[in-house]
């Protein structure tokens, strides 16, 4: 299956769907998207879960390479360490992806995530790029 569907195509992701993720921009090696924190997605302590915050991370990844891959090509991640700065319990986390370097079948990407302009978290990913055949 090549790829026909844009990840701002609703039905693209059932899970980011779940979660509350949407995007604002996805273009040339670059995403943002969006997640607002709800009561849902909190853990026992009333804070912002790290899954969510990891997921918002690893989606924008998704999206930004995708932007810059073959029509005949996927990709998928292969690993992905993040650091948490802030714990936050309310408001709107915007996620800045950039593609730092891609080769043949190899990219990494970094994100940044903040509310309000201040840091919360930020990843760095590395990813596989194959061709859809294979998928």
């Amino acid at each position: 299956m090549a790829k026909k569907l844009s990840p701002l195509t609703k039905g693209f992701s059932p899970f980011r769907e779940l979660v509350g993720v949407t995007f604002t921009k996805v273009e040339n090696g670059y995403s943002q998207c969006v997640l607002e924190v709800d009561k849902r997605l909190l853990n026992p302590y009333k804070a912002l879960h790290g899954g969510a915050t990891f997921t918002l991370a690893d989606t924008g990844m998704g999206a930004a390479l995708w932007s810059c891959i073959g029509e005949d090509e996927l990709c998928s991640t292969i690993e992905t360490g993040i650091v948490y700065f802030k714990s936050v319990a309310s408001g709107t986390l915007v996620c800045d992806t950039r593609v730092l370097h891609k080769s043949k079948r190899i990219a990494t990407m970094e994100s940044e995530i903040k509310r309000g302009g201040q840091l919360i978290a930020k990843a760095i990913g590395t990813w596989s790029i194959y061709k859809a055949n294979r998928a």
